[in-house]
C-alpha cells in the first residue's frame, strides 16, 4: 500500500555519530547508546506491534483537517486504548467529544489521513530515557456496523478499559447526543520505527502477522523491581562481559523482552554503554522469566 499523500514520516536512516542528536532516541547531546552487535532481537514489526499494545504514550495527528474552530483541539483527544486487528488495522478508542472523533465522523471513507506517534520511555530513572518512537500513518475512519462489537471485544481483551463497553451517548451539553466514546480504525499505509535497535521501515503486512512480546504487560513493573531490589546483582552481570571496566559500574535495567534483558552501565572509564544479556531460550510467561533470570544471575556469580 502506498503512503497517504502529504503524511510526513521520519526517515528510517540510521543516525551517524555526528548526527546522533537528531535520532528519535537521543534526549541530550551525547545521544542514546546503541546496542552491541550479535545479539538476538525482535523484528521491527514485533517491536512496533509491542509498542502499539503497550502503555507507552501516544499522540494522533490529523493531516489537513484543522479549521479555525478545531485547531487548538487536535492532539488533545488522545486515544485511551488501542490494539491491532488480525488484518493489521489499528483500533483507537477516543472521546466522542474529541476533534478526531468529529473529523472522522464527517470524513469520506479514505480522505482523512492521520499519523500515530508512540513514544516509549524507560520506566526507571536513567539518562537517555526515551527508548524509541514509532510512527504509523494511514487513513482514519470510524468503526461502524457489525465491526463495532468485534473491535470492542478485541480492545477489551488486550487493554481493559472501564469506558469501553459503555458506548453511551453523552448527556452533557453542548455534546448531548454524541457517543461518549468512539472507536476509530487506522488503515495503516506506512510504518517507521527508531529505537534502541536502530531505525527502519516496517511493512504493514508484517505488522498484521507479528505478535506483541509476551512481557509487554509486565515489563514496567519487572524493571522497577529489578532496579530497586536487585541492583547489586545487576552490577554482577558486568562480569559476563569479559571486560574489567564493566566491574563496579552502575547498572540500570533498561528493557526486557522474551529474548533477553538490556542493562545500561554507567560510571566507568568507558563511559555509558548498553549490554544485552540473552536468555537461554525465549520466555513465554513470568515463570519462564524467573528461570531465565536465575540462570543469568547464577552465571554471573561464578
Amino acid at each position: 500500500m502506498s503512503r497517504p499523500h502529504g503524511i510526513p514520516l521520519p526517515s528510517a536512516q540510521r543516525s551517524s555519530d555526528s548526527d546522533e542528536t537528531e535520532s528519535a532516541c537521543a534526549d541530550d547531546k551525547q545521544g542514546q547508546p546503541r546496542p552491541r552487535e550479535g545479539v538476538r532481537q525482535l523484528t521491527g514489526a514485533e517491536r512496533v506491534r509491542t509498542l502499539v499494545e503497550s502503555n507507552a504514550s501516544v499522540s494522533l495527528t490529523l493531516i489537513g483537517a484543522r479549521d479555525s474552530h478545531e485547531s487548538e483541539e487536535f492532539g488533545t483527544g488522545l486515544p485511551v486504548a488501542r490494539t491491532v486487528t488480525p488484518d493489521g488495522d489499528v483500533i483507537l478508542l477516543v472521546s466522542g467529544e474529541s476533534a478526531a472523533a468529529r473529523a472522522a465522523a464527517h470524513a469520506q471513507d479514505d480522505d482523512l489521513t492521520a499519523v500515530i506517534e508512540i513514544t516509549d520511555v524507560a520506566p526507571v530513572s536513567v539518562a537517555h530515557r526515551i527508548r524509541g518512537r514509532a510512527w504509523l500513518a494511514g487513513w482514519l475512519t470510524p468503526v461502524r456496523g457489525d465491526d463495532r462489537a468485534a473491535c470492542a471485544a478485541l480492545l477489551a481483551e488486550r487493554q481493559p478499559v472501564g469506558e469501553l463497553l459503555g458506548m453511551r451517548e453523552s448527556l452533557d451539553p453542548p455534546h448531548a447526543g454524541r457517543p461518549a466514546w468512539m472507536m476509530l480504525r487506522l488503515e495503516v499505509g506506512e510504518i517507521s520505527v527508531d529505537d534502541l535497535w536502530g531505525a527502519e521501515h516496517v511493512d504493514p503486512e508484517d505488522l498484521a502477522a507479528a505478535e506483541p512480546d509476551p512481557m509487554v504487560a509486565h515489563e514496567s513493573e519487572l524493571l522497577q523491581h529489578l532496579h530497586s531490589a536487585h541492583g547489586d546483582r545487576l552490577g554482577e552481570l558486568g562480569g559476563l562481559l569479559g571486560a574489567r571496566e564493566a566491574r563496579g559500574m552502575s547498572a540500570v535495567p533498561l528493557s526486557l523482552d522474551r529474548l533477553g534483558l538490556r542493562v545500561r552501565f554507567t560510571g566507568g572509564p568507558a563511559g555509558s554503554f548498553d549490554a544485552r544479556f540473552d536468555f537461554p531460550e525465549p520466555v513465554a510467561d513470568i515463570c519462564g522469566l524467573r528461570r531465565a533470570m536465575h540462570s543469568l544471575f547464577s552465571a554471573a556469580s561464578y
